[in-house]
Formats: structure tokens, C-alpha cells, sequence
């Protein structure tokens, strides 16, 4: 096959290609420029997509011995990854802008590009698995190494994204044997430090970058009932389940302390509450997609796991997909309350091993009713 390896610059996606050549493929590399901001480079493990990236990424491919290009996708993410990550911000979401980078560039503008240049795949170093059913459908299941796996970060990808894309890396039982692979096989970037945090905020400041960004006004910080308990800056960056950083005048009647409940641009108030209100008993998007063939009867509820961040602890659950009015919405119902869930997340549903589909979630029931604090 003709292989397009998306190479970041990290260890991962350069072993992934150089395994992809192994295994008799035509690779050609490629690292997507994703910022106009030249000299920009990486500080310790924060950031990525930088010069210094693509200089790592093109080292790898000389020693792999492949063709390497550098496409220019910035005005492409910058629309569909940090507008709509302001966009989210401004609406008091809370988005994940690597589910958007995974969802609109890696695997839709790149893939699209890559099709039209007639290749038959696009590698990545995520690690995943794609297994295929006795009818020949191909599957997104996690990793065979769990501390590593990043099937949730997948979780957008389409069937027809499935039938092109490649994770050579996902039966890598540790991120320590890439490394030691990478080292024999003289690449450069075998010690390299993972990236961390949003990549076009390098720093690590989100509430700062988007002080930067968004228009904001100071406002009421105020209680489940509407009562002012202190007051805020500017609403935006503020997130659900956040304890630090409130300045509150106003204790919780029962000595408790208050946490981040909702943010409602609307009115510009940020709402404060006891821990225990932040446990949701049911969450609902109506952007879901599914990773393969649905369920055959989706509007059946059905037994499934429910991840809602890249690295929590999957959840017992159950599914359905609800219609009413002509809009569709996937409803998920764990079997224990969520936590600090966020309108703007993602939902991540699993069956077993397998990722079924995924919704952005857009409406979230409180399992503990309003009460004074």
C-alpha cells in the first residue's frame, strides 16, 4: 500500500513509520506546519507542531531512508482547532482541542489530501488497535498497552476514516520498548520528551492565553439558588469542577468548600457548589458519531463503558440514542455518577475492548437537586 505517515517530530510517530516500511509499504512522510509562527520551539515537554519538530521529524525520515514534505495546515487549525476552542470558551464549554485536531485535521483534512494524492492509508503513532469482525468490518479497540492507550483520542474517527487509517504501534505492550526501539534503529528522537498540554498554548496558561483571546467583563460568582457568594475578573476559563482560584466572601453555610458548577456566558456568572453536586447522573450530546458499524438497533439502550477524559477510568454504563423533534442525541446513563463533567467534553463510549462512538456532550443532569450553596 502507499502509506502517508503523519511524523510529529516524537518517538512514536517515527517508529510508527519505520514500521511501517518494514512491513512493505510505500511510506512517504509528512509533518503538518499547524502554526505561522516561525521560531517558535518546544520548551521542555510543553507544545509540539514547532520548528524544532519538524527538524526532528525530518532527521527521522532521512534515517528511515523515505520522501518527507511539510504540508501547511495552519489556516486549517486555526479554524477548526483554536477558533472553535475560543468559540467552546466563550460559550462556557469546556472543549478538547486534540479530539478536534484528531477529528478535523489528522484524520479529515489530511486524510482527504491523502486520498486525492492516491494513497491508500495515513499512519499515525497513536496507540490503538484496529481489528477486523468476521465480516470483514473494521473496529477502533484500545491499545494492548492500557498506561498508554489513546483510543479515546480516536473516538471521533468515522468508518470510512477506519478503512484508512494505520496505528502500527498499538500492540507495543510499553511506551519504554518504542524508546529502546527508536534507540537501536538510530533515530535521534529516542529520548525525546512527550508533549504535554494544548499545543498552541505552550506555556500551560489556558485561563491566560484566553484572557488574550476572549472578551471578558468582571462578574457574579453565585450559588445554586442565585445567591452573589463573591465575584470574578472574567468568566472565561473558569471550569467545571475548578476549587482554586474562586476568592469567595462568602463561606458555604456548612463550612464546605465550594467548587466550579457551571459558567454561563449569558448572564456572565460563574455558579459555585458543594463537591457532591458536581455528580451528574446522566450526560447527552447531539454531535455523536459512531467508530464502526453502530449498534443494530441504537435506539435500544445497551450495556457499554463510558470514558469522559484521556486518561480516567472507564465507567459502567448504559446507551441509547434518543429522538425527538427530528434532533438525535446520544444519552448515556452511568450506573454510578460522573464527576466534574463539563458541557464541551467528550464521551467516549466502549464495548468492551472496542470504541463504539462518541458525543460531545452538550447536556448534563445533576444527580443531587439544587439546594442552598
Amino acid at each position: 500500500m502507499r502509506v502517508l505517515a503523519a511524523m510529529s517530530g516524537g518517538v512514536d510517530s517515527a517508529v510508527a513509520a519505520a514500521r511501517a516500511v518494514e512491513a512493505g509499504h510505500d511510506v512517504v512522510g509528512v509533518h503538518l506546519a499547524l502554526s505561522r509562527m516561525p521560531g517558535t520551539l518546544r520548551t521542555g515537554s510543553r507544545g509540539c507542531c514547532t520548528i524544532e519538530d519538524s527538524m526532528d521529524a525530518q532527521r527521522a525520515a532521512n534515517v528511515i531512508g523515505i520522501p518527507y514534505y511539510v504540508w501547511d495546515f495552519s489556516e486549517r487549525f486555526k479554524l477548526d482547532v483554536v477558533d472553535d476552542f475560543i468559540a467552546e470558551y466563550s460559550a462556557g464549554r469546556t472543549p478538547n482541542p486534540c479530539m478536534r485536531c484528531n477529528e478535523r485535521i489528522k484524520f479529515a483534512a489530511l486524510l482527504e489530501k491523502a486520498l486525492s494524492l492516491g494513497f491508500d492509508a495515513v499512519c499515525t503513532g497513536h496507540y490503538a488497535t484496529i481489528l477486523t469482525d468476521a465480516d470483514g468490518n473494521r473496529e477502533l479497540h484500545r491499545s494492548a498497552a492500557w498506561a498508554k492507550d489513546q483510543s479515546y483520542v480516536l473516538g471521533v474517527l468515522t468508518t470510512e476514516q477506519l478503512a484508512h487509517a494505520m496505528f502500527p504501534l498499538g500492540a507495543t505492550p510499553s511506551k519504554a520498548e518504542v524508546r529502546a526501539e527508536a534507540a537501536a534503529r538510530g533515530l535521534a528522537v529516542a529520548a525525546k520528551p512527550d508533549s504535554h498540554d494544548i499545543c498552541f498554548i505552550s506555556d500551560g496558561d489556558t485561563r491566560g492565553w484566553l484572557s488574550d483571546h476572549v472578551e471578558h467583563a468582571p462578574g457574579s460568582i453565585v450559588d445554586r439558588d442565585g445567591a452573589v457568594v463573591g465575584s470574578h475578573d472574567g468568566a472565561v476559563g473558569f471550569t467545571v469542577g475548578q476549587r482554586r482560584g474562586l476568592a469567595l466572601g462568602v463561606p458555604d453555610a456548612g463550612g464546605r468548600p465550594r467548587f466550579v458548577l457551571e459558567v454561563r456566558p449569558r448572564t456572565n456568572e460563574v455558579v459555585v457548589g458543594p463537591r457532591e453536586a458536581l455528580a451528574l447522573a446522566r450526560i447527552s450530546g447531539e454531535r455523536f458519531s459512531w467508530a464502526g458499524l453502530p449498534p443494530a438497533d441504537p435506539t435500544t439502550p445497551f450495556r457499554c463503558e463510558v470514558q469522559i477524559r484521556a486518561h480516567a477510568d472507564p465507567v459502567p454504563a448504559e446507551a441509547f440514542v434518543h429522538t425527538e423533534g427530528g434532533r438525535s442525541e446520544l444519552v448515556v446513563v452511568p450506573d454510578a455518577p460522573l464527576i466534574g463533567v463539563s458541557p464541551g467534553q467528550t464521551a467516549v463510549v466502549y464495548v468492551g475492548t472496542r470504541v463504539l462512538g462518541q458525543c460531545t456532550i452538550d447536556r448534563t443532569v445533576s444527580a443531587v437537586p439544587a439546594t442552598v450553596g
